[in-house]
């Protein structure tokens, strides 16, 4: 049996989340996840994983059980089975915690902080990841107007070389985010979960707004 397919029946989660400190972070295209998740990253210990940049890393692995898979959904612009990604940053969450034995530790009594970037990209995926990883202790919400976020992304489209960095994509992109990702948001929101930041301001004022509400809700040094 895979991973993703052991994965898929588990209905207990791997990690505690009293030793385990999971938030979500979510935005648009271009809100600015990836620049303030950096900075947590540098200030407070946190380990960030990027679903995407783990993706994209599995299908390019030698011998990976799902590169040809994550290949062939992602030329087809379709979501990767959300068992394959779970999978994924599951494994990447034990080797942060447990580098050097990760298969004779205790996974339950693990500690450890993260901030998983750009996922889950829809309400299914959040469910299946707390059903069976860890529940969340938050989500972080990146939230800018369309027009801005195009701005952002067009500008860098200019240097990043990115094929996705043009309008038509930025567009499909949001509507995507929109329809897909909001409901996530709505679902935490509706559960006292979410810590909504103003991501027009400059990068600085945005990581003073997200470190003064993470310190209300998590304590001090979070």
């Amino acid at each position: 049996m895979s991973a993703a397919e052991e994965l898929k029946n588990r209905t207990t989660p791997t990690f505690s989340d009293a030793n385990v400190t999971v938030i979500f972070v979510l935005g648009g295209p271009g809100a600015g996840k990836g620049t303030q998740c950096a900075r947590l990253v540098a200030d407070y210990g946190f380990t960030h994983l990027s679903a995407g940049d783990l993706l994209r890393a599995e299908q390019d692995r030698a011998g990976s059980q799902f590169g040809d898979l994550i290949r062939d959904y992602i030329k087809n612009g379709l979501i990767v089975p959300m068992e394959v990604t779970i999978a994924l940053l599951e494994n990447a969450m034990l080797a942060a915690m447990s580098p050097s034995s990760p298969s004779e530790v205790d996974k339950s009594q693990l500690r450890g902080k993260f901030l998983i970037d750009g996922f889950p990209r829809k309400f299914d995926q959040a469910l299946k990841f707390e059903e069976a990883v860890c529940a969340a202790r938050l989500v972080l919400f990146y939230d800018c107007p369309e027009a801005e976020m195009e701005r952002r992304l067009l500008e860098r489209g200019k240097t990043s070389g990115r094929a996705d960095d043009n309008a038509e994509s930025i567009r499909k992109r949001f509507r995507t985010f929109i329809e897909t990702s909001m409901p996530v948001v709505d679902h935490y929101e509706a559960l006292g979960k979410v810590v909504r930041v103003d991501a027009r301001k400059t990068p600085d004022e945005v990581y003073e707004d997200t470190r003064a509400q993470l310190k209300e809700r998590l304590g001090e040094g979070f």
